[in-house]
């Protein structure tokens, strides 16, 4: 595989900056911050800006590689650093290049198109997926057990292609994540949202029956990873879904096997918002349940309101660790649920300051953060930014958005 000598430099270049920004103490004191945090110290929140949703538009501007492979390298060392350097929130800069196994999970074996909708310059609309059944009796004959595997041959070439143009600078590590499980995403996937709702007054002992199989088919796939040597510690770096890291001192991290009780796991049933508790607890909880023992540690919750099943149902899934507090949760209703207690209050803020105003407005962010810190003032806070998908252009915005939401912490303590 061969990289121009051009490209070599300008990688060796960027791992030089990571490995620099990774041994700063304020990384290093980050570190331990996130540590203090998952082992429910007293202390200020932690905050997160995920990037991802809008990379296009800060990080493509700053790439430099012409060849594919060297632009996706390029790409992926400024992940690592980006936010240290640009944003100063708490995401921690490693001291190796990360890449993960490249695996994957059909439900049922069966792969859903995806119909894409992009702007002029390039820049994702929205999708739609092409659902695959309406009902589920139609769905019976196409159910098969779900299929899932692992590239390796992929995997270790990306691997050694980066050992090879940096690895004397930046040691590239193959690492873990969390285990996620999205059942009724899958599910809304393969047949849509309505069709969902409808299968379980048309055909309930059916629909329960469907999520039972999900979860097993699940398992048999955490098996899977395990038996082929797949898992790996969840103690450090590791994402771990909703856009929060693993590191804790909970979960082992020495061991020579892995099973998925070793393991953060991340679970959310965002879909379900449109039915009743009791629905919930009939139809989805017990699939969710089921599947939730497989874990060492779990965190919940993406975008649904947890509070109206939380007591019920949510507050009993096995070692739930952490909990989404999205903009259309109950926040005083969760702070006092989760006060004192050893599950971390996760919120997540509207996106509307970051991705909506083109000039952050400050007052309106402090009054909004000030009711988050009131109501969850005895709790464990983390604070993770998602689904903004413009900064335009900006991110001292961004940057101000974090200091901010800090100053309106210390305020209170």
């Amino acid at each position: 595989m061969q990289i121009s000598e051009k490209d070599k430099q300008i990688l060796r270049t960027l791992a030089k900056k990571q490995k620099t920004f990774a041994q700063s103490n304020r990384n290093k004191q980050t570190k331990e911050e996130w540590y203090r945090h998952h082992r429910f110290e007293k202390g200020r929140p932690m905050i997160h800006i995920e990037l991802y949703t809008f990379q296009n538009e800060l990080l493509s501007p700053l790439l430099q590689c012409e060849d594919k492979l060297a632009r996706q390298l390029e790409l992926d060392l400024y992940q690592q650093f980006y936010n240290y350097e640009w944003f100063e929130d708490d995401k921690v800069v490693p001291d190796f290049f990360p890449i993960q196994w490249k695996t994957w999970f059909n439900l049922f074996d069966i792969i859903v198109g995806v119909t894409n909708a992009e702007s002029e310059s390039g820049s994702s609309l929205g999708h739609h997926f092409n659902h695959v059944f309406t009902t589920l009796n139609e769905a019976l004959p196409m159910i098969k057990p779900s299929t899932y595997g692992v590239d390796r041959e992929k995997t270790l070439a990306y691997y050694n292609l980066a050992k090879d143009i940096f690895g004397d600078i930046l040691e590239p590590k193959i690492i873990g994540s969390c285990l996620g499980a999205v059942p009724t995403q899958q599910l809304v996937h393969l047949m849509g949202m309505e069709n969902m709702f409808m299968a379980m007054y048309d055909t309930p002992d059916l629909f329960k029956d469907i999520m039972n199989r999900i979860a097993e088919d699940y398992i048999q796939y955490y098996r899977f990873l395990e038996n082929e040597n797949l898992l790996l510690p969840t103690t450090e770096f590791e994402h771990l879904g909703q856009g929060s890291f693993s590191f804790n001192q909970t979960l082992p991290n020495t061991k020579e096997h892995y099973l998925s009780s070793d393991i953060w796991g991340f679970m959310d049933s965002q879909e379900t918002v449109g039915i009743s508790p009791e629905m919930y607890g009939e139809f989805i909880f017990p699939c969710y349940e089921k599947i939730a023992k497989e874990f060492g540690l779990l965190s919940y919750g993406c975008c649904e309101p947890v509070h109206a099943i939380w007591d019920t149902y949510i507050s009993k899934l096995h070692h739930i660790s952490k909990v989404s507090i999205s903009p259309w949760c109950d926040e005083t209703f969760m702070g006092e649920r989760l006060k004192n207690t050893s599950i971390i209050y996760h919120r997540k803020p509207t996106p509307n300051f970051l991705g909506v105003d083109i000039q952050l407005n400050e007052n309106k962010v402090r009054e909004y953060m000030h009711t988050t810190f009131t109501a969850a003032k005895d709790c464990q806070i983390e604070i993770t930014q998602r689904d903004v998908y413009t900064v335009h252009k900006n991110p001292e915005k961004v940057k101000r958005y974090v200091q901010i939401i800090r100053e309106e912490w210390e305020k209170l303590h």
